[in-house]
């Protein structure tokens, strides 16, 4: 038997709280979350949508600089990008150090 699992999330970098210090982290979204960036969007999965998500659920961090995501809605992926090239850097620097 083969199966599909479809994964829903949001990385993130920005800075957290103390110290005050350049930090990243993958949320992986469930579907009551998917359903919150949907309401954000006024229906619609947008990259507005998950900022404004962001900004209520990543209290983690005092800032978040940039993101990128991947949202599965049905038999549609919302991807998108970093908004700057060096986050994806900064990204993989403070997830994965030792590579």
């Amino acid at each position: 038997m083969r199966y599909t699992v479809k994964l829903s999330y949001v990385d993130v970098v920005g800075n957290i709280w103390m110290p005050n210090a350049p930090a990243a982290y993958r949320y992986t979204l469930s579907g009551y979350d998917v359903e919150n960036i949907r309401a954000y969007g006024d229906g619609k999965i947008t990259r507005e949508a998950v900022d404004q998500w962001l900004s209520c659920h990543a209290g983690d961090f005092q800032s978040v600089t940039d993101f990128s995501a991947s949202i599965e809605d049905g038999e549609t992926t919302h991807d998108f990008d970093w908004s700057d090239e060096e986050s994806e850097f900064t990204y993989n620097d403070c997830m994965f150090p030792e590579e």
